[in-house]
């Protein structure tokens, strides 16, 4: 597995290279306002349009890939220490593809994928970029540097993600987020990749969640899961037998049985995750693993000012 073999095969990456030029090099480069120390002005960051602004610096080319109206924002550029953390529990390597499936529409693909594309991007900012991975143990951590070794070591851990066999681990979120706040000292953007699936101890979660703001950290968690059938609880209606990819357990039933039940506990659950997260300043992302990738992180991170 290539990741970079990937990413030249989605179109859009192109175009995300190019926007990262455009905005100092990368996209990402809106997230550097200050506290950060800067260094320069120039075009740092997209914001959507509002009806009744002025149209000077809208951003054509992004409206023909987005299908969304933005214009071009002015301020000053800084240096910007980025965290990447990426849960590797079994539930994240899920849905099971088939064989003519892109890799990053699994959740664990799309985790890795993202990771990539943000990598690249802070790269070419010369920003220092660092990666803990954990799923039931801390399987990696690599703290935050800029060295082309260093992004060369980090994308070769990405790819043994993906390349690894998968096996039952289950997860500790809770413990691991609190052991990577820990570790973060200097001023940081922190981003999570993560199903959330520990609901039985929700406030614990809730809480490790929060510990990564301390320090004035701006933290975005991507919350990825297939809408299909983690939400909607889409199963056809035959005897079937869930197996919980974690801990083993299993269950008999038809899906209608307890499909509105599901669906009802999923929402209010991941309501609750957004609520949470706005109201500890957290940027959340919800992401189908079936959607449109490219969009996913053209959409979200080009509105990131939304947050911090």
């Amino acid at each position: 597995m290539n990741i970079e073999s990937q990413q030249e095969k989605i179109s859009s990456f192109e175009h995300l290279e190019l926007l990262a030029n455009q905005v100092v090099e990368g996209f990402i480069s809106g997230m550097h306002k200050s506290p950060f120390h800067g260094f320069s002005a120039e075009f740092a960051e997209h914001k959507v349009y509002n009806s009744g602004e002025s149209t000077k610096h809208m951003d054509w080319k992004l409206f023909a890939k987005t299908d969304r109206l933005y214009t071009k924002r002015y301020e000053e550029e800084t240096n910007l220490r980025c965290h990447l953390i990426i849960d590797n529990s079994s539930s994240m390597h899920y849905p099971k593809l088939k064989k003519e499936q892109p890799f990053y529409e699994s959740k664990i693909g799309f985790s890795v994928l993202a990771s990539a594309v943000l990598m690249n991007l802070l790269k070419k900012q010369r920003d220092a970029v660092g990666l803990s991975v954990y799923s039931n143990s801390y399987e990696y951590y690599a703290p935050e540097k800029g060295s082309d070794r260093h992004h060369r070591m980090l994308l070769n851990k990405l790819e043994s993600i993906i390349e690894s066999p998968i096996t039952t681990k289950n997860t500790d979120t809770i413990t691991f987020l609190h052991q990577i706040a820990e570790k973060m000292h200097r001023r940081s953007l922190i981003v999570l990749f993560t199903d959330m699936f520990q609901s039985e101890k929700e406030e614990a979660l809730f809480n490790a969640l929060q510990h990564l703001k301390h320090n004035k950290h701006k933290v975005v968690l991507f919350h990825i899961i297939d809408n299909k059938t983690e939400l909607n609880f889409d199963f056809d209606n035959g005897p079937r037998k869930f197996i919980d990819v974690e801990t083993g357990d299993e269950v008999n039933i038809f899906a209608d049985t307890i499909k509105e039940a599901y669906e009802k506990q999923a929402k209010d659950y991941f309501k609750k995750i957004s609520q949470t997260c706005a109201q500890n300043k957290i940027k959340y992302v919800s992401v189908n693993v079936g959607a449109n990738f490219e969009k996913i992180l053209t959409t979200y991170l080009i509105e990131k000012q939304s947050f911090g």
